[in-house]
């Protein structure tokens, strides 16, 4: 390299560089300079290449198990610790630290997979030599004493002119015995800090080198400047730590020193630039200053929050209280390209495997344009809040996704269960037949829904399957028979709905002509076929929505009931009967005195106008961080603009998917013949 190359990479003026060639500290090849091993190592370390793509997770230490940096370093962060490890996403691929300094963030989180830099090569080479060479770090640091001669002699060396561990040896010992530990070079890039005058330090933590040492072991250590290295390191849904020297807010601020060049005004412009394409391109980015008017201006479009801080390095102890500002931004989701009409994002065939059924509300004609939206988003995990006939849960499952499936109602969880979750599970046919054999009711169904729904046969049936079910041990197997009985009850009863009494809808259709012990047997059939494993730990929840909390997903799917006053959306009214054997009627509150002995709905805040908002407003808030999808429906309220006006303001890109649409379930209220002829609304929030 040149001699302005060998300056730049050091830091000092061209000049020295032509001592240190002329002295020989530099090796050189027909005058120009090449880099001795020291600096060798610092541009092209052993450890080389993007780490591997296990995800890190916030381990959120105690602050006693918490690795306490090496050095005490201009603007380091231990005094903000608590604030921003709290504000560290829950998951996240890499951990990326471009001005690392003390690198306090980095030592509490002690992340798997982590690149961290600086432009500092002296300090740089001391992590290298911890990580790499932390014996010999240790007992050269040793060999030295706290006493100004000694202190001023070792200043005095040129580090590049030491083997690699006795610069960074070199570099422990200046920092533990200087004035207050400050790291100050001055215009020629020489260290000249004073010697402390401290009674007894700490020279030598072997303790904490060793804890250093392992933390640093699989991180990938870089010198260089930080737009070249979050250019090549930076990736969706990595998270990147930004810590750069200080805007001055007072005459003594001077957090620039800790190498030769400056970082000017203009130098943190080139950083917001910079902080905006992170953002843009997927990453968890977060970044320190001075609480000045700048920072503010710069980062006008994102959380901005103002702490007050102790400084640990001043030179003047009345400055050493302050207050920083702390930005954050979660990552916008990445969208992919439409896909060209040549070759379309098309549904995996495992899809069509879901055995369908009427179900109000089901989502299953309308897989391909929900697909076509959802496509539009690179995502790994989603939570569909409102599962339902669990069709888009698995759905999910089978175009590669991790699932979490929830709903209140407990056949939708038992549907779920048993093919979202289940991985590997089936019932086989023998033990299946063996079911339906009775050893012995409680005759519930039998006495309580006599001469309503089904013939009295069909009710002992019911029963003896009821009981031999409940002796499954093997969750998923009890999932799978419990499925294919609420399957064969709604298949055995005209329109599938249990909201009237008898048979006047009687069409004559080849499920109600068959056996309630056939249509068991063939849904058993039909949902082992839908068994599958993607790879993923899927779950499924009976829950409320609005109850569920500390899941933090890549995407959340929201198809609540509708509420619009020109119907109803009682799904406990139409399926009462097989949501009853899905919990075994506990838990609810029978209605005796009604025709269909139905129970008691349950709660819910979609049976109001007033509701439906407020529980909007709960879950786009609580769910800001993820990608947000809702089904809605264009007779419903609040509004298509009511729900647009919500959803912005916890996002900043809404739109609006219309697709044409016929409900199978039409309204109750209403004698207009095409009351059940809507346009299905996809709202969608990033």
């Amino acid at each position: 390299m040149t001699k302005a190359e060998a300056a730049k990479v050091l830091g000092v003026s061209v000049g020295t560089i032509s001592k240190l060639v002329s002295r020989g500290t530099l090796d050189s090849h027909e005058g120009k300079p090449y880099l001795s091993a020291v600096l060798n190592r610092l541009i092209n370390p052993q450890r080389t290449g993007r780490p591997s793509k296990t995800s890190n997770t916030k381990k959120g230490k105690a602050s006693d198990d918490r690795i306490k940096p090496i050095l005490k370093w201009a603007g380091g962060k231990s005094q903000m610790l608590d604030t921003l490890l709290s504000r560290i996403p829950e998951h996240y691929n890499t951990y990326i630290e471009p001005f690392f300094g003390g690198g306090a963030l980095f030592f509490a989180l002690q992340p798997k997979n982590a690149v961290i830099s600086d432009s500092n090569p002296e300090l740089i080479n001391l992590y290298i030599q911890v990580r790499d060479h932390v014996d010999e770090v240790i007992k050269l640091l040793r060999t030295y004493s706290n006493n100004k001669k000694q202190f001023l002699e070792v200043r005095a060396l040129d580090w590049t002119s030491l083997s690699p561990a006795e610069a960074a040896a070199r570099t422990l010992y200046l920092n533990k015995t200087c004035f207050n530990g400050l790291y100050r070079l001055n215009r020629k890039g020489q260290f000249n800090t004073p010697f402390g005058k401290y009674k007894n330090p700490t020279i030598c933590n072997p303790e904490a080198l060793y804890a250093a040492s392992k933390a640093l072991a699989s991180t990938h250590i870089i010198c260089g400047d930080y737009r070249t290295v979050l250019a090549e390191h930076a990736h969706a849904n990595d998270f990147v730590f930004l810590d750069p020297p200080y805007i001055p807010v007072s005459a003594y601020s001077d957090f620039n020193r800790y190498t030769k060049e400056q970082f000017s005004i203009e130098n943190h412009a080139q950083l917001a630039v910079e902080f905006n394409r992170l953002h843009s391109i997927g990453c968890h980015a977060m970044l320190t200053n001075s609480n000045h008017p700048l920072v503010h201006d710069l980062y006008n479009s994102y959380s901005i929050e103002v702490i007050s801080t102790k400084r640990s390095v001043s030179c003047r102890s009345t400055t050493r209280t302050g207050e920083d500002t702390l930005v954050t931004a979660k990552p916008l989701p990445i969208l992919i390209e439409p896909p060209s009409p040549d070759s379309p994002l098309r549904l995996s065939e495992q899809v069509s495997r879901y055995p369908a059924t009427r179900f109000m509300g089901s989502k299953q004609k309308l897989l391909t344009n929900l697909w076509d939206v959802l496509s539009r988003f690179d995502f790994n995990s989603v939570v569909d809040l409102f599962s339902g006939s669990g069709i888009v849960s698995y759905m999910f499952k089978a175009q590669g996704k991790q699932v979490i499936s929830n709903d209140y109602m407990a056949m939708s969880a038992v549907f779920t269960k048993a093919m979202v979750e289940n991985q590997d599970t089936v019932l086989p046919r023998k033990k299946a037949q063996e079911l339906l054999v009775d050893h012995g009711t409680d005759d519930f169904v039998t006495t309580t829904f006599k001469d309503l729904y089904y013939s009295d046969s069909d009710n002992h049936l019911i029963d003896v399957l009821r009981a031999n079910i409940k002796e499954l041990e093997n969750p998923y197997e009890h999932a799978i028979a419990m499925t294919a009985l609420i399957r064969a009850c709604i298949k055995k009863r005209p329109r599938g709905i249990f909201t009237y009494v008898g048979h006047r809808y009687d069409d004559g259709r080849r499920d109600l002509k068959k056996s309630l012990a056939e249509q068991f047997l063939e849904n058993v059939e039909a949902v082992n076929v839908a068994v599958f494993d993607n790879g993923k730990p899927n779950r499924s929840i009976r829950g409320d929505a609005l109850r569920l909390t500390g899941v933090k997903p890549d995407l959340v799917y929201m198809d609540p009931p509708y509420y619009s006053p020109l119907s109803d959306n009682e799904y406990v009214r139409r399926y009462h009967f097989v949501e009853g054997l899905a919990c075994d009627w506990q838990g609810v509150e029978m209605q005796e005195h009604t025709k269909t002995k139905k129970f008691k709905s349950y709660p819910t805040p979609f049976s109001t106008r007033a509701g439906a908002s407020a529980a909007f407003e709960t879950l786009f808030e609580r769910h800001r961080d993820s990608i947000l999808i809702i089904s809605y429906s264009s007779n419903s309220e609040p509004s298509k603009e009511e729900m647009l006006a919500m959803l912005g303001k916890y996002k900043e890109h809404v739109e609006v998917v219309p697709v044409d649409y016929r409900y199978s379930f039409g309204t109750q209220r209403s004698s207009n013949a095409n009351r059940n002829k809507v346009q299905e609304y996809f709202f969608l929030g990033w």
